[in-house]
């Protein structure tokens, strides 16, 4: 049974197993420990998830390197990982790139660059196939990483996030409605051509597995081959980011647009205008369109199969308004400092209208309730939201502005802060990572 579909060839959920079990034995034999990051500057290929589920056999994890990074903000992103061992794609950019920055990876860092080559590949294969001891992946910390995922970096160096165990069970658990995974050509299998040290894609496709839900992968996003690689890998659900599906939709149409086992389409910055045009155009009958950062406390879901809920990111019920009225709260920011605008008489942050919108702010009674940025304390500071309404309450500030309406619909209306979004993706994955080939 295909466990993993490429291009290029499949793989059983025994030849998933037996491979990371081999990646397992060679990572302790490279003297990663439990509680060990390791480093993954790797494109959209199998082994960067076999790699991952071997991380994890042993109380480890990786740390998703955006493949486009160069220079001083790839030195960073490995440098607060705390990875001595990094694994490195055999696409010859990817290795100048690391090439460029080796002294100060290998001499001021000390770690071992490794490239994921033919002849990396077959010494790995040397390894055994059984299981590495189970007491390496026994009682791992709440807040340990299973992946650490980065912050774009648009106005400034790349933050590290630790999405944990207990944040992909969580995603499982507000899945469930979505994910059929009965065994066999019954069942779903999820197809993502988004790029892997994107949460979008990473968090689906892991999860896919841990479901027993089969996965595809294509290595980019490209008009031409998307509906090809859908089809000849018979997937019924697609990951998309951004606007790819506007990309899409602007191909010429073609007799094939409807010939596919599609039935969902799930990710995150489907335009309101593309929606409805996209699904009548292409014949996806259920649209699943999530709102959340790799970090964050505020998400939402949008499991959408007709007219009402279309172009929305999310809603929120009669008894879930009541319940979050003080909860998930916009409020007015200083178009100037980008700070939360404050009443001059009472000190007090400004609060607008749900119609209205503005930045979602999320009470939380202490600092503990946010994780934090990886190694970053004075980012993390700047997170949180103090004397908001009252002396002494403390929130946390998404960085996004929505609005809801009065029936309960929310709608995304800007990233604000020290990231921002165009074209409902950050600006750094839309250009480099989304573009046709």
């Amino acid at each position: 049974m295909t466990c993993l579909w490429t291009r290029e060839r499949s793989y059983t959920y025994r030849e998933v197993q037996e491979q990371a079990s081999q990646y397992a034995h060679f990572f302790l034999s490279q003297g990663v420990k439990r509680g060990d990051l390791v480093g993954f500057y790797l494109q959209n290929r199998p082994d960067f998830v076999i790699a991952w589920i071997a991380t994890w056999s042993i109380g480890c994890a990786p740390a998703a390197i955006n493949y486009n990074l160069t220079g001083d903000a790839l030195v960073h992103c490995l440098k607060i990982s705390g990875a001595k061992l990094a694994l490195v794609d055999e696409d010859p950019i990817c290795r100048s790139r690391v090439e460029e920055c080796q002294d100060a990876l290998t001499g001021e860092l000390g770690m071992k660059l490794m490239n994921v080559d033919d002849s990396l590949k077959a010494h790995i294969r040397t390894f055994p196939t059984t299981l590495p001891p189970a007491n390496l992946a026994k009682d791992i910390s709440g807040d340990f990483p299973a992946v650490l995922l980065y912050t774009s970096g648009t106005t400034g160096m790349p933050k590290g996030c630790a999405f944990t165990m207990a944040r992909i069970y969580t995603t499982l658990s507000v899945r469930r409605d979505m994910v059929n995974d009965k065994p066999g050509p019954d069942g779903d299998r999820w197809y993502s051509c988004m790029p892997l040290y994107h949460g979008t894609a990473a968090i689906n496709m892991i999860t896919c597995i841990i479901a027993g839900v089969s996965i595809a992968l294509g290595p980019k996003f490209s008009v031409r081959n998307f509906w090809k690689d859908v089809r000849d890998s018979e997937s019924t659900v697609f990951v998309y980011v951004g606007e790819t599906a506007r990309y899409l939709l602007a191909s010429p149409p073609s007799a094939q647009d409807k010939a596919h086992k599609v039935r969902c389409m799930h990710g995150n910055g489907l335009r309101p205008d593309v929606w409805e045009a996209f699904r009548q155009r292409f014949g996806v009958p259920e649209v699943a369109e999530f709102f959340s950062s790799t970090e964050g406390l505020f998400g939402l879901l949008n499991y959408n199969r007709g007219p009402f809920t279309a172009g929305s990111v999310g809603h929120h019920g009669l008894l879930f308004r009541g319940l979050l009225h003080n909860t998930f709260v916009p409020v007015a920011i200083d178009p100037e400092t980008g700070d939360a605008l404050r009443d001059p008489k009472t000190g007090f942050v400004v609060r607008v209208s749900y119609e209205e919108g503005g930045e979602i702010i999320v009470k939380i009674p202490n600092e503990q309730a946010f994780q934090g940025y990886w190694r970053n304390d004075s980012a993390t500071q700047k997170k949180f939201l103090r004397d908001v309404f009252k002396k002494g309450d403390i929130y946390y500030r998404s960085g996004d502005a929505l609005r809801r309406q009065s029936d309960g619909r929310w709608y995304f209306l800007d990233r604000l802060g020290d990231t921002f979004r165009w074209k409902s993706e950050n600006v750094y994955v839309f250009q480099t990572y989304l573009k046709d080939t």
